[in-house]
C-alpha cells in the first residue's frame, strides 16, 4: 500500500497542487468537528456503495482520524483493482500537529 506522511500531505495541501482526489472516511460527526477543505467525506462503511463512481485514473489519497479506517478503505478499494491509492498515515491527528 502507497502511503503519504502528514509533512508530505501537508506541503501538498499547501502548494495548492494536491493533483488527487482527497477522501476522509471519518464519520459525519467527526467531520462536523474537523476536516480539510479539499476533502470529500465518505465514511468507511459506505466506501462500497460509492467505489464504483470513484476515478481510477487519478490518485486517491484516504485519510481518517489516525490512519487505521483509512488503510482499510485503501486495502478495499485496491482489492477492486484501484492501483493509485495511498493511505495518509497518522491521520487528521498527525496533520494538525504540525
Amino acid at each position: 500500500m502507497q502511503t503519504i506522511t502528514p509533512t508530505e500531505l501537508k506541503a501538498r495541501l499547501d502548494s495548492r497542487e494536491l493533483n488527487a482526489l482527497l477522501i476522509d472516511v471519518r464519520e459525519p460527526e467527526e467531520w462536523e468537528i474537523d476536516h480539510i477543505p479539499q476533502a470529500r467525506l465518505i465514511p468507511l462503511q459506505t466506501i462500497p456503495s460509492h467505489a464504483d463512481a470513484l476515478p481510477k485514473d487519478i490518485e486517491i489519497i484516504i485519510h481518517c482520524k489516525a490512519g487505521m479506517r483509512s488503510a482499510r478503505a485503501c486495502e478495499y478499494l485496491m482489492s477492486l483493482g484501484f492501483e493509485n491509492v495511498t493511505n495518509a498515515t497518522g491521520g487528521l491527528d498527525a496533520l494538525r500537529k504540525l
